[in-house]
């Protein structure tokens, strides 16, 4: 695979903000790997963004949720020869409840692909572009990372540790071509809610939620131009700002009242 134009690697990339953003690489006519669980779906976004303009797209159908998934698809795609320019980790998924009656299984199973997964990718290509002295990486956190989130307390967590893992990496790798962009989203009209279970939600159900390709497009944008971060949505931003000078007890008060169930009286 010859890198006549430049190579990323998206997780999570058969729908929602991950699928927006094929495609936008698809537009600028990058050599693209998708990595998701399902293969026929895969194959099904491959189709379309060949058709879109991308010169060549392989799939690696790859479960991120377990533990040597990451280190295996990056010995499977060195092995091939293939250099990733650009690693985007947009797979993430949350659980929805109040934490001590969720299947503990069910919340070390986000944090092994939110956290772990994320980590270990970043880390193996890195490295790679580190020693060739240019690269970009694009890490999915969530505007959920800035404020204690009942209802989602794990995922909250694994958004906060995303987004400032992000901001101290981008640091040290200040002044070498590679860079790290932290994409902070709000929620946002994808299938993530009904596979957290959480479609009875307030914000679900009487909230506004973003459109995924907006989402995609402040993400690319921002990656491309190398900026350390982005908050998707100027509502989102305001939410940040006001978030920065709001107690943590305060926040997540205010969060629990979005993200309760909409019957639901506490």
């Amino acid at each position: 695979m010859e890198n006549i134009r430049p190579t990323v690697l998206i997780t999570g990339a058969t729908s929602g903000i991950g699928l927006e953003l094929a495609r936008l690489f698809a537009k600028d006519n990058y050599k693209i790997l998708l990595v998701a669980r399902n293969e026929r779906e895969l194959e099904a976004t491959s189709a379309t963004l060949r058709q879109n303009g991308s010169p060549e797209v392989k799939v690696f159908a790859t479960d991120l949720f377990e533990r040597d998934a990451a280190i295996e698809l990056y010995q499977e795609i060195s092995g091939m020869g293939i250099q990733v320019d650009i690693l985007v980790n947009n797979a993430g998924q949350g659980a929805y409840g109040k934490f001590i009656d969720i299947d503990l299984a069910d919340e070390l199973s986000i944090i092994q692909l939110n956290i772990s997964s994320l980590v270990s990718l970043t880390k193996f290509f890195a490295r790679g572009m580190v020693a060739r002295g240019n690269g970009r990486i694009l890490n999915v956190a969530s505007i959920a990372g800035k404020t204690p989130g009942p209802w989602q307390a794990v995922y909250h967590g694994t958004k906060a540790f995303v987004h400032s893992f992000n901001v101290a990496l981008n640091n040290e790798l200040k002044g070498i071509g590679v860079t790290v962009t932290s994409l902070l989203p709000g929620a946002t009209d994808t299938d993530f809610f009904h596979k957290a279970g959480m479609e009875s939600s307030k914000v679900v159900v009487e909230g506004e939620l973003a459109n995924p390709a907006d989402v995609a497009k402040d993400g690319y944008d921002a990656l491309m131009a190398r900026k350390d971060m982005v908050v998707s949505g100027f509502k989102n931003k305001l939410n940040v700002a006001m978030g920065n000078v709001t107690p943590d007890s305060a926040q997540a008060s205010m969060m629990e009242k979005q993200q309760r169930p909409a019957d639901h009286k506490r």
